[in-house]
């Protein structure tokens, strides 16, 4: 395992967040040795380190509008009462700790040693049995039981926005660069792709409800050795199945993107110009290099899920599309 390149930052002032060690102390850890902490790059605050139990810990506060920070803590904490019955084998996010629900705090036992299934990507070294066993853990996460009840949130994921495909909101607007609101432009106006992701939508609203995390991306992988978790859990919902089948192949369709103008891969240095058919020709050359993962992946995630409904593969193939869409546009 090599060793860790993720990047972190100086976190927040703990004077500022009094909450956080206030948590910290009730959960029996003690407060956070100062020195010690770090701060992994998120849209959320967040603190690693070291308790003065000597406990690492990571705890995130969860900002943003009031109703959505609500929303997100509900689905964070029904997924960990949830977890507590999955099978070990299942698709699962570290130990957790505790929460404040007033103060939006969620804490984690920290996984120290742990790298980035972002990192592995780029390394080269997320391997075809990694993502066989990763398929097979998000494959006994959809066919674990649940009894359809409050505990989980049954709304539909709300991207991608058919409404935003017909127009942003005044304040999104305001805030987008020339350059993204160029790309909206494109996607707007752009019937067929709408006219797709509308079908999708239908087709969603009609395909059976399974736990799922919904917002499935390989930076939200922690590896360690043969051990694998996922972070981040929420947008968790009984969903359609086949958002987090394509999500995971459209990482890998992402990354061949942008193995386009790299080396990596190639067997001999090529210096050509990238016209338009050279953009194709490679494109092509680099999701074949890649496609073998995304296979591994299927094949595990079917020996957990032998029986599942017929078009869960077509509509995972167009989630797959729409996730490099949602990379380039994600609000």
């Amino acid at each position: 395992m090599g060793k860790s390149t993720a990047v972190t930052f100086k976190p927040r002032d703990l004077t500022e967040v009094p909450s956080v060690d206030a948590l910290l102390v009730a959960l029996g850890t003690g407060p956070f040795v100062q020195d010690s902490l770090k701060a992994p790059i998120g849209r959320n605050d967040c603190w690693a380190g070291a308790t003065t139990s000597r406990r690492k810990v990571f705890v995130k506060r969860l900002i943003g509008p009031e109703a959505d920070v609500r929303a997100r803590m509900r689905r964070l904490l029904s997924f960990e009462r949830f977890a507590e019955g999955l099978p070990t084998t299942a698709l699962r996010g570290p130990a957790f700790l505790g929460a404040d629900e007033a103060a939006a705090l969620v804490a984690y036992e920290y996984v120290d040693g742990a790298r980035s299934g972002a990192e592995l990507m780029v390394d080269e070294a997320f391997g075809p049995e990694l993502a066989e066993n990763v398929g097979r853990a998000i494959g006994v996460l959809h066919e674990a039981p649940v009894s359809f009840s409050a505990e989980f949130d049954q709304t539909l994921a709300p991207h991608p926005s058919l409404s935003a495909l017909q127009g942003l909101p005044l304040p999104v607007f305001e805030s987008l660069s020339f350059a993204e609101l160029q790309a909206w432009r494109l996607v707007q106006t752009d019937s067929a792709l709408v006219n797709a992701v509308r079908e999708l939508r239908e087709r969603e609203q009609e395909a059976p409800r399974v736990p799922a995390h919904c917002d499935l991306r390989v930076d939200q992988f922690l590896v360690a050795g043969d051990d694998f978790l996922v972070t981040d859990w929420e947008e968790f919902r009984l969903a359609d199945p086949a958002r987090d089948v394509g999500a995971f192949a459209g990482e890998w369709l992402h990354r061949s993107i942008l193995d386009i103008v790299t080396t990596r891969g190639d067997s001999v240095f090529l210096d050509i110009e990238l016209t338009h058919e050279a953009v194709l020709s490679r494109g092509v050359e680099k999701m074949q290099r890649l496609l073998p993962l995304v296979r591994r992946f299927w094949h595990g995630y079917r020996q957990a899920r032998p029986r599942m409904d017929a078009a869960l593969a077509t509509r995972a193939t167009a989630y797959a599309g729409w996730h490099l869409l949602d990379r380039l546009l994600v609000l």
